[in-house]
């Protein structure tokens, strides 16, 4: 058999990102908005009331979050429109959050508003004096804290049924870890799963936080951690190979489905019925890994939708994935272009 590294390289990655433009392609999960509030330590007040520090916010970004970020790379790898299939409020930051997946050409037809829910959001502080990782402050986050009605999943699993017939992928984001809090409940996951075995022309590919074992018939991304069952792994442990490579078969065998398992440094481990493990990008410098797995999720699941072979599909996903962790103090994106400098470097080291 060939090496990877002997027939990917630039024609096939421009062969793949070309099918992309035609990919029919939907996003269902938990849509957040990552709001960013960059704050100045020069312009620091002090309240006449409470005597506490006031913390000036000197400028205001945001993007779509969680699944947002899916669907920020699929649109940065060239794939227009992006059905998007989810939840926000009736509020000020669904607007917002609804504004900035138009501008990135989404349809959003299926982006249900609920006056009982309220949009997910993170709220990152920033020191803007500081540069990367080093100028992040504590997050705020706002979720719902009770479970969503069940009109929500009902909706979400008629439009589904509706699109299903015209996708070639469906990308699953179960982002929420409050089991009903967000709109994967379990009863959508298992809906999700039978419908994946009615409809083997598309594909389904799934990445979830905390219910990923309740998944089936469904191409799934998971972390070596998740996949041993580790839930509060130490800084700086990993799974060992051989625990890895058993868990991750064990896995894929009950799962119905292949199952990319990232490794950080390692690589992807490919479990199913060709296994395999793609070696990553190595990068040298600060990284930020926020939102890098979203990142290997759009590529590998737009590459598997263009035809790709399972072990292509984990290579562009690597490569998308260090393109982004090089980005700091946001969730980045990688462009075609990104691409294709990260595989001449990928090529390079394999040589």
């Amino acid at each position: 058999m060939k090496r990877l590294v002997d027939t990917f390289d630039a024609a096939r990655l421009h062969a793949l990102l070309t099918r992309f433009e035609g990919l029919r392609v939907a996003v269902l999960g938990d849509f957040f908005l990552d709001q960013y509030f960059e704050i100045d330590p020069a312009c620091v007040e002090t309240s006449v009331e409470t005597g506490r520090q006031a913390h000036q916010v000197t400028a205001i970004r945001h993007a779509p979050g969680a699944a947002g970020t899916v669907v920020n790379n699929l649109a940065a790898l060239g794939i227009r429109p992006i059905a998007v299939l989810g939840i926000t409020g009736d509020d000020g930051n669904g607007w917002a959050l609804r504004r900035d997946l138009t501008a990135l050409g989404c349809d959003l037809t299926h982006l249900l508003t609920d006056a009982a829910c309220v949009t997910p959001t993170y709220l990152k502080i920033r020191d803007r004096t500081l540069p990367g990782l080093d100028g992040e402050r504590d997050r705020f986050d706002i979720k719902n804290r009770s479970p969503l009605p069940e009109r929500v999943g009902e909706a979400l699993l008629a439009a589904v049924d509706r699109l299903l017939p015209t996708l070639d992928a469906l990308l699953v984001m179960d982002q929420v870890p409050e089991e009903g809090c967000g709109v994967m409940s379990l009863a959508v996951i298992d809906a999700l799963s039978e419908r994946a075995k009615r409809h083997p022309q598309t594909l389904f590919w799934a990445d979830s936080r905390r219910r990923i074992r309740r998944y089936r018939n469904i191409t799934l991304k998971a972390n070596q951690f998740e996949i041993a069952g580790v839930t509060e792994p130490l800084p700086g442990t990993s799974v060992p190979d051989e625990t890895l490579a058993r868990a991750a078969d064990e896995f894929a065998a009950l799962v119905g489905a292949p199952v990319f398992v990232t490794a950080e440094a390692r690589g992807v481990r490919i479990a199913g019925p060709l296994s395999a493990t793609v070696p990553p990008v190595r990068v040298t410098g600060p990284i930020d890994p926020t939102g890098a797995g979203d990142a290997f999720s759009a590529g590998a699941a737009a590459a598997l939708a263009a035809g790709a072979t399972h072990p292509e599909a984990a290579l562009m996903g690597n490569l998308a994935a260090s393109v982004t962790i090089r980005q700091l103090g946001t969730t980045g994106t990688a462009s075609p272009s990104d691409l294709a400098a990260a595989l001449a470097l990928w090529r390079e080291q394999q040589s």
